[in-house]
């Protein structure tokens, strides 16, 4: 293949299932914003040149954003400048230096820094640890099938660990129930590989994972829905998989299985209704999990390897971190 000869389409297409499909939303959203800016300002976003890298960071520095009328975060622009470089790779076309680029970030964190803005500290989800999973819980009526669903979601996205992307991909015949427990088997996509998550019965029923995913395949099973997704849409009238439409058109899984969206949508809206303070996300419950397990003592590889995260991930280290401050404080006993 000559050096300049674009990529196929079904190689474009081969570097695109390599990546997470939360990671390649984000930087198709950025490449869209990124390319109008360019046709509005005169630049040529492929191959872009490293003034236009520095010109478009700066402007995101001082751009309100329609959502939140406030600039990019620092993160978000270095997610920005990674979906250029993301974009230009995929194209076989040479990346442009951000060096430049880089220098002016490092410039508006600083000044973010100085001027105490919220902005300058990275925005992480609440972690739902036990106390708040329990208030999370309360919330929900386990009588209702859309109550069974909820309940399984949040106990058993906690006890593996898992991100929602990786939950609402689980079918019913991947938790198959043994004496011990669940043995979940989930696909990690950060790592590409599946883990075989041991999920052991709870000693409390009202908080036990177990339990909560027996009720759930049971109630699903009189619903005449004994295989497939285990996580699926329910609407309030407590129908399984109802027809979406949009504009006419359908949409959503034919199989009824839940998006990632609104599996974190159920995190969020049981943690608000629990009168739960904070920002959270469907990430609360892998965090949660990270850090309860760190304070019982658990072995950090163990927990790692069951969250599937990789070995030395800085993410995990960063949860034991947080969850350490005060226990493990260097200041303590001096």
């Amino acid at each position: 293949m000559n050096a300049s000869q674009p990529l196929s389409g079904a190689a474009r297409d081969a570097l695109a299932a390599g990546t997470a499909d939360s990671t390649r939303r984000a930087y198709s959203t950025d490449w869209a914003t990124f390319t109008t800016w360019c046709a509005t300002t005169g630049h040529l976003p492929l191959p872009a040149t490293p003034e236009c890298i520095v010109e478009y960071v700066t402007a995101l520095t001082t751009t309100p954003r329609p959502k939140t009328g406030r600039p990019y975060s620092p993160s978000s622009i270095e997610r920005a400048v990674a979906a250029i470089r993301t974009a230009h790779a995929a194209a076989n076309v040479s990346p442009p230096s951000t060096k430049g680029a880089r220098i002016v970030l490092r410039g508006y964190r600083d000044r973010l820094a100085r001027t105490k803005d919220p902005a300058a500290k990275p925005r992480r989800a609440q972690p739902a640890v036990p106390t708040a999973l329990r208030a999370m819980l309360a919330t929900l009526d386990r009588d209702t099938l859309i109550g069974k669903r909820d309940a399984a979601l949040l106990l058993l996205g906690y006890a593996t660990a898992a991100r929602v992307s990786e939950l609402v991909a689980l079918d019913l015949a991947d938790v198959p129930e043994t004496d011990h427990g669940i043995e979940a088997s989930l696909y990690r996509k950060k790592i590409k590989a599946f883990t075989d998550s041991a999920v052991p019965y709870g000693s409390n029923p009202a908080t036990c994972p177990v339990r909560a995913v027996r009720a759930l395949r049971e109630a699903l099973a009189e619903a005449g829905r004994i295989d497939g997704p285990l996580f699926i849409r329910i609407d309030r009238h407590g129908r399984i998989a109802p027809p979406m439409y949009r504009r006419g058109v359908p949409i959503g899984d034919p199989s009824g299985r839940l998006t990632a969206q609104a599996a974190a949508q159920v995190v969020e809206r049981t943690a608000s209704a629990a009168g739960l303070e904070g920002q959270w996300s469907g990430h609360s419950l892998r965090r949660g999990f990270a850090t309860a397990a760190r304070k019982a003592g658990h072995d950090l590889v163990r927990i790692g390897r069951h969250g599937g995260w990789a070995d030395g991930s800085k993410a995990l280290l960063g949860y034991f971190e947080d969850s350490d401050k005060w226990e493990d404080t260097p200041v303590s006993g001096l």
